[in-house]
Formats: C-alpha cells, structure tokens, sequence
C-alpha cells in the first residue's frame, strides 16, 4: 500500500538536488490559512481553479495591520508552502508529462517554496479574512498580505496561457 509521502516522491526524470546545510534570513508567519484542503491532490491547480471560501486568521499582534484593508476588493497573499518538497530543481507535472525546471512552473515544489494568490475579499471580521482564490493546504503559514491595484499590479499587456514559454512572447 502506497505511503503518505508517496506523492511527494520524484516522478520519473525528476531530478533533486541537496540543499544548503543552512537558511540565509528567516520570516515571521503572521497567520494561518483555513482552507477545505488536507491534501496535494485535494488543491485546485492555482486559486482561480476554486470558488471555495477560505479564510485568512492573521495572529495577534499584527491584527492591527488590517486596518482599512476592506476598502480593498482583492488582495495579493503570500504564504509558505510548509509541506512542499524543496529539493527539486526538474519537475515532471501530471499535465504535462515531460520535464520544464522548476523556474519554469508554478508548482508548489521549489527551493523557497512560497506562493502568492491574488484573492477576492469577501469580508472582514476582527482578525479573519473570508477569501477567494487561494491554492494552499489548510493550516498554510501565512507570510504576508498586500492590497492589490490593478494599475500597478496587471501589466495589461500578458499573452495568452499557451503552456509554451517561446509562444507566449
């Protein structure tokens, strides 16, 4: 029967590297993400993929920090993929079944594995905030949140997803 950690295993033509024997700088998790999520295989491919409601618990002391976040539709959220393998610098992703270096995916898996999502926001309730759009695993430490200005943070001039790096410029 197929361990736990299995599917975080190397799929075949992955390669991984050793990591450094120690960290350069350290994060604060300033709050945890609550999502529907307990599983890889549970989590939408990006945060667009779900309409879940999830929720962002920002820990006190930072809960002051939200003051006049509501004014805000959407915010950009950065989180730390805590589960995440690391070590992996050539992935083989399910959806496209032939090797691309990491720095050429948005997978989870990566030496600094820390996401961002641009989410929707739904409402705010002292120190939690209901969202939509995220992609992480419930119990996700949060790292930090940033409103988000479509004048600054969208070009306006992206291509179209076409899954091939040379084709989208």
């Amino acid at each position: 029967m197929p361990g736990k950690d299995d599917e975080y295993a190397p799929r075949p033509g992955e390669i991984a590297v050793a990591l450094p024997a120690s960290f350069n700088a350290g994060i604060y998790f300033i709050g945890t993400i609550r999502t529907p999520w307990r599983t890889r295989a549970d989590c939408p491919k990006n945060g667009r993929g779900s309409e879940a409601v999830c929720t962002i618990e920002v820990h006190e002391p930072y809960g002051a920090a939200l003051a006049g976040i509501e004014a805000f539709s959407h915010l950009v959220v950065v989180y730390f993929m805590d589960r995440a393998r690391r070590d992996l610098v050539l992935q083989v992703p399910r959806h496209l079944g032939e090797p691309r270096g990491t720095f050429a995916l948005r997978s989870p898996v990566r030496p600094n594995p820390i996401a961002l999502s641009v989410v929707r926001l739904l409402k705010v309730e002292n120190n939690r905030l209901s969202v939509v759009g995220l992609d992480c695993l419930d119990e996700t430490p949060l790292v930090d949140l940033k409103p988000y200005y479509a004048s600054v943070d969208s070009t306006g001039d992206e291509p179209p997803e076409t899954g091939s790096p040379i084709a989208s410029r």
